[in-house]
């Protein structure tokens, strides 16, 4: 029998089993917000939900690797392509454009027109400097990790701060090579 050929975001998003969209973007809103009560740092709370969402990402690509039939990414420029219409569609209900790559292929930009987390946010002036949906940073900074790919994950742009677009840059900082715990000749 041949694989399974790999899915797109949008067949495996109408299979998903979701969760309310207002209950998720307010339970959200709800963990953000006791974040800066409970750390009173904006910075201390941008931190942690990067650090929340690498926890998540670790754990979210086995289950993207295993609904989605996406079979190994050939290079960086692929695994974006593969992130921006397969992931977001998947687990957010959004894709995402590449765009802005540098030359070495090494380094674009995620660029969301659509964001559901940030529905019913606005931020007030003392938390300006919050990048309130850092989570996202942190979930694909740790599902690439967890595919031999060391990232770095920042916002560029934010629409609660302004800007048109929400806009996250990936710049691999270096593929690691696989590493297996045992040799076959053993």
């Amino acid at each position: 029998m041949p694989p399974a050929a790999p899915r797109s975001g949008d067949a495996i998003f109408a299979n998903v089993e979701r969760v309310n969209a207002e209950l998720f973007t307010l339970t959200y809103g709800a963990i953000v917000r006791q974040l800066l009560t409970d750390l009173e740092e904006v910075e201390e709370v941008n931190k942690q939900l990067d650090q929340m969402g690498y926890n998540i990402g670790i754990r979210l690509i086995d289950e993207f690797l295993a609904k989605s039939n996406v079979s190994r990414c050939v290079d960086f420029k692929e695994t974006a392509e593969a992130i921006a219409k397969v992931g977001f569609k998947m687990f957010l209900g959004v894709t995402a454009s590449v765009t802005n790559w540098d030359a070495d292929g090494t380094s674009c930009s995620l660029v969301l027109e659509d964001n559901p987390l940030v529905d019913f946010v606005e931020l007030p002036d003392t938390c300006q400097g919050l990048y309130y949906c850092n989570i996202l940073s942190g979930v694909v900074r740790g599902a690439l990790e967890m595919v031999s790919m060391k990232t770095e994950v920042t916002w560029i742009r934010d629409m609660l701060r302004g800007d048109d677009a929400y806009e996250l840059q990936v710049k691999l900082l270096k593929q690691v090579p696989e590493e297996y715990p045992y040799k076959d000749d053993e």
